[in-house]
């Protein structure tokens, strides 16, 4: 089959990383989650101190965007790739609620969205590549070959992350989950800078109540009657 580029876009908490690393996995793509490079450039920001509840030093951070050094390195135990943070990997810590909390805000800066979008871009060269995240298939690859839309009722994801959290051991409250992805969705659409939009030649999969086989089948079935176009 024709090597072709799949971006995968939507709300959080909808499963996009989770189909994405099935979908490559079944094609043998690389899979790229662009959530987690914007997770770990709002974990430096904590750890330096430019981002609390209280205060948000926004030129600091634009200004260490040079010292910032993301990369993946695949896990055969796992099956899929973890993010490291300046050659630390930081793949567990990026996925706290703590995190979740600013990394709508930090992704709204429009220097810190120019630096992933270019290595983004430059990770699609070659093609044979699943990305998602929020702005793939608008702004990453305009010309994806397929390009898919996700989304699910706020209540619905906030339970969804809720459960994700708590068996990984995190104490917290499902409201607070829920406010962080009603809070998320507002600041992914409204931003100035490349908002959340669904790309006119998206297909869009409401997951609200479809099992996780359901979703790849249908994503599968949209991949495969695609590239028998090319």
């Amino acid at each position: 089959m024709k090597k072709i580029i799949i971006a995968i876009d939507g709300f959080s908490s909808t499963g996009k990383s989770t189909v994405a690393k099935q979908i490559a996995q079944h094609y043998g793509y690389v899979y790229v989650d662009t959530g987690a490079m914007y997770r770990a450039i709002t974990l430096f920001a904590m750890e330096m101190g430019y981002i609390d509840q209280n205060f948000f030093d926004k030129e600091s951070l634009i200004n260490s965007l040079s010292q910032i050094k993301i990369h993946f390195e695949y896990n055969p135990s796992l099956g899929f790739a973890e993010v490291f943070l300046n050659n630390r990997n930081v793949e567990k810590e990026i996925r706290t609620l703590e995190v979740s909390n600013f990394v709508s805000k930090i992704a709204e800066i429009s220097e810190v969205r120019a630096k992933l979008v270019e290595q983004q871009q430059a990770m699609g060269t070659e093609k044979g590549i699943v990305m998602d995240g929020r702005d793939i298939g608008t702004v990453v690859f305009p010309t994806a070959e397929v390009k898919i839309f996700m989304t699910a009722s706020a209540q619905t994801r906030a339970q969804r992350r809720y459960d994700e959290l708590i068996s990984i051991g995190q104490n917290i409250q499902f409201e607070d989950v829920l406010k962080n992805v009603q809070e998320r969705d507002y600041i992914d659409t409204h931003r100035v800078d490349s908002p959340l939009i669904k790309a006119n030649d998206a297909i869009e999969i409401d997951n609200s109540n479809l099992s996780r086989e359901e979703q790849l089948e249908q994503i599968i079935s949209i991949i495969n009657q695609t590239t028998k176009t090319l």
